[in-house]
This record gives C-alpha cells, structure tokens and sequence, in this order.
C-alpha cells in the first residue's frame, strides 16, 4: 500500500495521518504530546508509534508533508497607518498567512512602542501603510524606527509602492526585509496573496529554528504552512471544489482549542438584502479570525469574563449547582484537566457554547442603520453570514462529546444580538477524525482526493 503520511507539530500534540493514496481513504490517525521543550522529534517518534500499531498491513509513504504552530505558531506584529484601513488590511493578510497577532500598530510609531515591538516575542513584523502614490511618509518613519531600535526578526514590507526604494536604503545591511505587494493597493481594496506567500516562505525558513526541527527536516519532504494556514486552505477547497470534484458551497469552521477559539470562513459574504450597502474594509472570500481569550482551559478566566455569569448559567442549566469562580479557577490552574463527571462535562459545555456564540459574533459581520436623504438604509460592516448552510466544528469538546450540535447551535443568530449577521440556519457538521489541517496539506499536492476524503469523513451531525 503507498501512502501519504500528513504531521501536524501543535502547541500541544503532534497529529499524524496516514492516508492510502490508492483508495483515498484514511488508514490511521495518532497523536502524542509536543515535545517542543526538548526535541519535537521524540513527540513525532511517540506518535509513530501509536499510528504503526493501528495499521496491520505493509505500508511504503511516498511523501511526508508537515505544518506547524509549535513553539506558539508563527507571532506577527502588523503595522499600518490608519487603524480601519491599512493596519486592518495588514492584520488580515497576517491571519491569513497561518499567523497569531500579538500586537497591531498604525500611525507613526513613537520610541515606546519601538521598544515594545522589539522586546515583544513576535517572529515576524508585517509592515504596512498608505495606499499605492499615496502616503509614503509614516511607513518610512516607522522603517526608520524599527531599524533605530534594532529589530532583529523578519520585516515584510507590504505598503505604498512608493516607498519602497527609500525603506530598501534604510533597511539595506541592517534589517531583514522582504518586499511583497501593497496590501491595500487603493482604498478599501485588499490585496493579500503577495504578503501571505511571503509570510509563509519565511516561515518555512525559520521553522528549524524550534528544537530538533532540524532533525524532522532530515525524515520529511518539508513544512509547508503554518497549521492554520492549512485549516484555512482545507476551508477554501471543501467550499470551492476543483475542476473535477464539486465542493460543498459557502461554509465556515469553528475550532474551539485550549487557547483560543478559531473561525475560518469561505464565502462571498456579501449582504444578502438589496437595502444593505458595505461600508468599510473588502472582506476576503476566505478569511480567519483568531480568538485569544476565548479558550476551554488557557484562556478559560477571559471566557468568564467576557461572557459573563448570565450567559454562562443560561447554558448550565439548573441541573448542578456551581460556583462558577471556583469551577473557572480549577481549569485554569490545571489546564491538563480532563472532565468525566456530569457535572464537570456539564460546565465545559457551557463554556464551549460561550466560546461558539462569542467567536461567531466576532467573526460575523454586523449592520446598523443610517439616515439619508431618500429614507432609512442600512450598512454591513464585514461578513453577511446569515444564509450560510454550513458550519463545520472541530476541537476536542466537539468530538468527544455526544451531542456535538448542542454546542454549535450557539453560534446561530438571536434576536439577542439584533444587528449580528451571524448563520440562521445551518447544517452542523463534524471533523471527527482532525483531518482538516492534514486536508489542507493534501490539498497542495492534490486537491481532487482531499475533498474527496473530505466529503466522506466530515459527516453531518444532528440530524
């Protein structure tokens, strides 16, 4: 039998999927813990094992493909002149890249907060500003800035075309730089695919850098993205399809993580009403959003507070009594805490559907109404998802529980939230085997089979 053999080196586990390459269908999954501490090559080599222990027949891989979030994924600081234009423009091709923002900027940066992007622990810096012939002078002060203070890590330089000659002589044989295309070439306009395959080239150059990466670059053809990069790029396929095979339409995904809380979403979102105009930023067609504080464990005490006690006792029920500060602690202290009771399962439902209802709402565009001299009008900032058919869940809460769709329900509109353009209706689904970001891998070397496999693995739940 040949076969693929697809790794995903998480922040917590390491996933291997082997998947027979003339059958199209899944041989075996396993995972081990990260030893990112050490050597990530001892969590690859323990899950290995497992996986070889599930498959009984001779097997010859024909490749190895890997992405990557190990050692916290890939961190960028995004900078860009106006804070709803350029630097959101900048985040965006950013999260679309596969990355985690740990800080965004706009405007010209002063020497607090050139000294706070160089002290941060970003990996990478996107720097962004002015549309193309239009303002040159901020992104060629905060260039100057950036090499004042001695940024040591990569700069994507992704502004005003017109800029880039000078910023090329302020960085030249001081800074590492990288020039892509403007992100916002002309206003409201995004342009992210040049700044994202540069993200991601610089990514794959860097990786090694964790432990006993290179050692795992010696065993495997190479990393190709970052892991949610490959979850998004599984999104665009499954949604799109190819020439051969049909993809399944507008959907999104839903990734509640110990940490974070991720929505991946692929679809026009234009407004669904004749009476609704877009104000604001494009949206892409596939897109990310990335909730730090929304998290079942890491980030639990955040969930709390954001969703507050009268969301979080409306989805416990009246069944258990709960001191929600000290349930909340309990996790927190210990985020290798694994549920088993009821009462435990009970509370980290209740959490998950506040992590669902919470990260939907981010993600989803919204409207409001405006005056004009014709009548009342409405405008949509972002995404109009509410005749989106297709939510698909992943994450560790929704694959083990029995009633998956209980949790994603939270992510449907309410009149709670009257102005959210968030789903109506949808067919839930389920990523019960973690194949999305290994999809997404295949899909680099052949779209047809992964949404194929895609298709017969992701099944529809709650019917």
């Amino acid at each position: 039998m040949k076969a693929y053999l697809f790794i995903d080196f998480g922040s917590t586990n390491t996933k291997v999927t082997l998947v027979d390459i003339e059958n199209e269908e899944l041989v075996a999954t396993a995972k081990a813990y990260t030893t990112v501490e050490t050597d990530v090559m001892i969590g690859y080599h323990n899950a290995m094992k497992i996986l070889e222990s599930k498959v009984d027949t001779e097997f010859e891989i024909v490749k190895k493909i890997a992405c990557s979030s190990a050692a916290g994924g890939l961190k960028m600081i995004a900078i860009g002149l106006v804070p709803e234009l350029t630097s959101e423009a900048a985040k965006r091709a950013a999260l679309g890249a596969g990355a985690k923002i740990v800080g965004t900027y706009s405007h010209k940066i002063n020497k607090s907060e050139a000294r706070e992007i160089v002290d941060s622990n970003a990996d990478m810096i996107l720097l962004a500003g002015g549309t193309d012939g239009g303002n040159a002078e901020c992104i060629v002060h905060n260039a100057k800035m950036l090499k004042e203070f001695g940024i040591d890590i990569p700069v994507v330089v992704a502004g005003n075309k017109s800029a880039v000659d000078e910023i090329e002589e302020i960085f030249d044989g001081h800074v590492e730089y990288h020039i892509a295309e403007n992100v916002m070439p002309k206003l409201n306009q995004l342009n992210v695919d040049s700044s994202r395959d540069t993200i991601r080239s610089i990514f794959m150059e860097n990786i090694i850098k964790a432990k006993g990466m290179t050692h795992v670059m010696e065993e495997i053809s190479g990393i190709v993205m970052p892991t949610p990069a490959s979850v998004l790029k599984a999104a665009e396929v499954l949604s799109k399809g190819t020439e051969d095979e049909d993809g399944l339409g507008d959907l999104a995904i839903i990734d509640i993580g110990g940490a974070t809380t991720d929505v991946h979403s692929a679809c026009e979102g234009a407004p669904s009403k004749p009476s609704v105009f877009l104000r604001g930023l494009e949206e892409p067609y596939t897109k990310r959003t990335v909730e730090g504080d929304l998290g079942m464990r890491y980030s639990i005490p955040s969930v709390a507070q954001v969703a507050g006690k009268r969301m979080l006792r409306s989805y416990l029920g009246s069944e258990y009594d709960y001191d929600i500060d000290m349930e909340v602690e309990n996790r927190s202290n210990d985020p290798s805490f694994i549920s088993e009771s009821k009462r435990d399962l009970n509370f980290d439902y209740a959490i998950a559907k506040a992590c669902t209802r919470i990260s939907m709402l981010r993600h989803a565009g919204e409207v409001e109404q405006v005056y004009s001299p014709t009548g009342a009008m409405y405008q949509q900032m972002g995404k109009d998802l509410m005749d989106l058919p297709i939510v698909i869940g992943t994450g560790g809460i929704l694959v083990y529980t029995e009633n998956p769709e209980e949790i994603l329900e939270a992510c449907k509109f309410t009149m709670d939230e009257p102005q959210s353009l968030k789903p109506r209706n949808p067919k839930f689904y389920l990523d019960t085997e973690y194949i999305l970001s290994s999809m997404g891998l295949l899909a680099s070397i052949d779209p047809d089979m992964a949404v194929r496999i895609m298709k017969k693995y992701i099944n529809r739940v709650g019917v």
